[in-house]
């Protein structure tokens, strides 16, 4: 009994660790909130304000044209386009643009993508064969089938160019429908080929309304289409 007792008396007790102190509101708003709403202000005018104006300000300067979308003028210098966007030219004394899918009648701005139509969809499969068929029957002097830009869509449906075959496949449609001859077309696609950036990058290419404004300056506008004879009246 006496060695239970003494074991008893001689055992440590623990001591309890007080935890921390829970910190005053005040202390809390000013280790806190302030350093995030100071970082956050600092961040907003540094990448919403500062940034934007100096890079606006910069590109104004050094490329103001490319700054204001890379608008095109013609020749009485109303802007007729962007050289960024495709747009449609329906008329054969016009270099064609690759077909788009952006939007409901294609080549809209404000509604930039593809097709989504994979190579194996039945839909698409038709509608290339129906863009082969309409390019063939406009074009009966071209050589061999056309590129195949001429009757996919680019992933945005706004390319502005076409690679030179694209627009030479072309050429003698619109040699045709200009009534000149067809070197001179030809030679008019080499002098607007654009070359790789820098030598090696990209591929060279031609911007297809820089190209038929070229044309408009070389040959003229082309005139206004013939209208169709009116019927005689029936006989009485």
């Amino acid at each position: 009994m006496r060695q239970s007792n003494a074991a008893t008396a001689t055992t440590p007790h623990a001591t309890p660790v007080p935890g921390p102190a829970a910190p005053a509101p005040s202390s809390w708003v000013r280790d806190v909130v302030v350093p995030a709403v100071g970082a956050t202000l600092v961040t907003l005018v540094l990448t919403g304000l500062l940034y934007p104006v100096a890079m606006t300000g910069i590109a104004q300067v050094l490329f103001p044209a490319k700054a204001e979308g890379s608008l095109v003028k013609d020749a009485a210098g109303n802007v007729v386009g962007s050289g960024l966007l495709a747009q449609a030219f329906a008329r054969p004394a016009y270099f064609q643009p690759r077909p788009s899918a952006a939007g409901d009648k294609g080549w809209d701005p404000t509604s930039s993508g593809g097709s989504n139509l994979g190579p194996t969809s039945k839909k698409l499969q038709e509608t290339v064969a129906a863009r082969l068929a309409d390019l063939v029957k406009d074009n009966p002097e071209a050589e061999g089938p056309p590129p195949v830009e001429l009757v996919t869509a680019s992933g945005s449906g706004l390319d502005p160019h076409l690679s030179p075959a694209g627009a030479l496949w072309q050429a003698p449609r619109v040699a045709r429908a200009r009534g000149v001859s067809l070197d001179r077309v030809l030679a008019l696609v080499h002098e607007n080929t654009e070359g790789r950036d820098l030598g090696v990058l990209g591929e060279p290419r031609v911007n297809v309304l820089l190209l038929n404004l070229a044309i408009d300056r070389r040959f003229g506008a082309p005139g206004a289409p013939t209208p169709a004879p009116a019927a005689p009246p029936p006989a009485k």
